[in-house]
């Protein structure tokens, strides 16, 4: 039995940690803003196209219109007694801890890392577009870290809206058990209401009341009766299939009270077998307040959830758990790191078993470093409350701890557990970067440090071959963001572009290539002949060399600089300067003076040899191919390969797992840039890809005549 401390605000039991997602622009931070208002978090609604809605506090998430971060706040809901409506918790505070999500693909990191560390989710639909391509990616997300998710169909309002179009596209496009418990009353512009399914009950929203504070319980009248049986009657008969207690009382034909199907509900819900679904309009004010009622009676508390699982960090075999208690040792996740301009790093964390203190002793299993908390602030978006305690159950943040990535465990200093890290997927897009100033230099350099800290899909790397730059992230939008922060919050004005292609050369046949460097200006001179055999090397074996001198015709003394020679004629090819890989090299004859040879000379002459042993050779340019992976439904399966094709792919295989195809490709690197972008516009955003190198092959004659053009060669 889990015990609760008694100087916490809220037991566990009335505690929610839940997460407000789906596709873009489908009203999530909208209905958060709602959230806030009715429970008195805040006392004016801010809309998202006037930039004031509180949960979208960054300066580029108002600016563009859409969520960029999760944001993390707090809030109180009390229910109310309501004559003939049955509620599980009735008039107790209930502490609902929100973290609003972005909608774009670009973000899908903050998606995944907060419904890692949530108990339930809220699931939002737009009631004209219903199930969307990035509500599919959630729905996904969702389901891999087992969390319990109800579903609220937005903008009813709308014209086109249909509540049961999309009802009937979430349990066919998202396989779920899916049914109404609070059906719109009306749609479009004769919105007015929702049926209360479970209670039998009209709720009315006043016309008077634009604020959607003043609504009214009243009995069902009229078509509204009918609605409501035949709604109330499809709920029970889906809920007797997934839950054993209501299945018995249905086939044993006792009566089903409201109590019966709550609690029916509830038990469905948290098992991950059944998802209740709402219809209203956020922005219109009509049904939150009974959708927050419904997120407090139907979506798991910390102690609904299986006790977190972790490793030992010296077996990763031996399963160790967090069980949610306030008395365990004290056991967290950090989820999220964010650069605050006021406080300097915060540390977001969910605490899963035991209790923190400002002043307290953690440890860090992956560092193997301890650290003292010097304050722990509970956030509201941008703003901070700073608490004594974090208790089980609770979100909150570290200031100040160090050495902290995204999925580490923070724990008591004897508790020898690793909790799962969220998994990210890898960048896809990449361009370089330079900072236009010399003073610029140091602050990109941090700035990109402190990005790279806080979003693990954002990489920054430095292209050996042409010296640049390189970061990588999510797609066009995600990258510009970056830019952009790394403007406005660290002063860094950049230039940005295509990362440069690192291009190859190699050799098609055999050659030989003699180097001759005679030089006599009065005085000691300079002298050395150098004779080099070539020939191609098989690929990836990079570049061999066999001394095959007989006789002294190099001296001993030369031979390093020969070797030394040859290996810098590799870093420029005599196609388009790109370095030379895969060649084989004998040194086969040369010739010293007694007087004018000297090391520089043999160097020289050995890089005259190569070059002329590469003209002879039938040098050609080579272009890095990636392995493409593309996942995509079938009926987008013939333009992906079109557009694969015109991008010079070769199709390697395919693959069908139930709906979705599998198509794999080599794909030229040149002409791939971009490709995330396109991919979205042909498929309407439901496929995704992944690549990585595969090797190194020719260019062809169209595209090198090209390329050695704009490179003026």
């Amino acid at each position: 039995m889990s015990t609760s401390s008694p100087d916490r605000p809220y037991s566990m039991e009335r505690t929610r940690n839940i997460g407000i997602a789906a596709h873009i622009d489908a009203g999530k931070t909208t209905l958060t803003e709602r959230v806030l208002f009715y429970t008195g978090m805040i006392h004016k609604i801010g809309e998202v196209h006037d930039g004031a809605a509180t949960t979208d506090h960054m300066e580029q998430e108002r600016e563009r219109g859409i969520t960029i971060t999760s944001a993390a706040v707090t809030c109180e809901w009390v229910q109310k007694k309501e004559e003939g409506v049955t509620k599980l918790y009735e008039e107790q505070k209930q502490c609902i801890n929100i973290i609003d999500t972005p909608g774009h693909v670009d973000f899908t990191a903050e998606v995944e890392r907060s419904l890692r560390v949530l108990d339930g989710a809220i699931v939002v639909f737009c009631g004209v577009a219903g199930v969307q391509p990035q509500t599919e990616t959630v729905w996904r997300q969702a389901s891999k870290y087992k969390v319990p998710r109800m579903v609220f169909v937005n903008k009813m309002d709308r014209t086109g809206a249909d509540f049961q179009a999309v009802l009937t596209e979430v349990r066919e496009k998202l396989g779920a058990t899916a049914a109404a418990v609070l059906l719109p009353i009306g749609s479009e512009d004769l919105l007015r209401g929702q049926i209360d399914v479970v209670n039998q009950k009209a709720i009315i929203y006043s016309d008077d009341d634009k604020l959607g504070s003043v609504f009214s319980v009243e009995d069902l009248s009229g078509e509204l009766v009918e609605q409501a049986q035949l709604a109330r009657q499809e709920l029970i008969e889906i809920l007797a299939e997934v839950d054993d207690i209501l299945g018995e009382k249905f086939l044993m034909e006792e009566e089903i009270t409201a109590k019966d199907l709550k609690e029916a509900i509830r038990r469905a819900t948290i098992a991950n077998l059944f998802v209740p679904v709402s219809g209203g309009s956020a922005f219109k004010n009509k049904g939150v307040q009974y959708l927050v009622d419904a997120v407090v009676d139907y979506l798991p508390s910390p102690l609904d959830i299986p006790a977190a699982v972790g490793q030992h960090p010296d077996d990763l075999d031996q399963e160790v758990l967090a069980p949610a208690d306030d008395s365990e040792k004290f056991c967290s996740l950090a989820f999220k790191l964010w650069a605050d301009k006021f406080v300097g790093k915060l540390v977001f964390f969910r605490v899963y078993s035991g209790v923190v203190s400002k002043g307290d002793m953690v440890y860090n299993p992956r560092t193997g470093k301890k650290e003292r908390v010097s304050r722990l602030i509970q956030v509201q978006a941008d703003k901070h409350v700073d608490v004594d305690k974090v208790y089980a159950g609770e979100i909150a943040a570290f200031v100040g701890v160090k050495n902290v990535t995204t999925g580490d465990t923070i724990c008591a200093q004897k508790f020898d557990i690793l909790l799962e890290r969220p998994s990210f997927p890898e960048p896809v897009i990449a361009m370089a970067v330079e900072p236009r100033t010399t003073a610029d230099s140091d602050k990109m350099a941090t700035g990109l440090t402190r990005l790279m800290e806080e979003d693990p899909t954002f990489v920054v790397k430095t292209d050996q071959d042409t010296g640049q730059t390189i970061i990588a992230g999510m797609g066009e939008l995600h990258l510009e963001v970056i830019v952009d922060r790394l403007r406005r919050e660290f002063k860094v004005e950049a230039n940005v572009g295509k990362p440069q292609i690192a291009y190859r050369e190699t050799i098609t046949a055999a050659a030989e290539g003699e180097g001759l460097l005679q030089k006599q200006t009065g005085g000691k001179g300079q002298y050395a002949k150098v004779n080099v055999s070539v020939r191609p090397n098989g690929q990836g074996k990079g570049l061999t060399i066999e001394n095959k001198i007989v006789g002294g015709a190099i001296p001993k003394d030369f031979i390093n600089a020969v070797y030394t020679g040859i290996k810098e004629s590799m870093t420029n090819g005599v196609v388009a300067g790109y370095p030379v890989v895969d060649v084989h090299v004998d040194i086969v004859d040369g010739a010293a003076h007694d007087v004018d040879s000297n090391e520089s000379a043999f160097k020289l002459a050995s890089i005259f040899a190569m070059k002329k042993g590469f003209q002879e050779a039938e040098s050609i340019l080579l272009e890095p191919l990636m392995e493409v992976e593309v996942m995509t439904p079938d009926e987008y399966q013939g333009d992906i390969l079109g557009d694969l094709n015109r991008r010079r792919g070769q199709i390697a295989g395919m693959e069908n797992k139930g709906e979705v195809c599998i198509l794999k490709a080599n794909v030229p690197l040149a002409e791939m840039f971009g490709y995330m972008t396109a991919l979205r516009t042909v498929s309407s955003g439901r496929a995704s890809f992944t690549m990585e190198p595969s090797s190194f092959e020719p260019v062809p004659p169209n595209v090198l005549e090209k390329l050695l053009g704009d490179r003026g060669f």
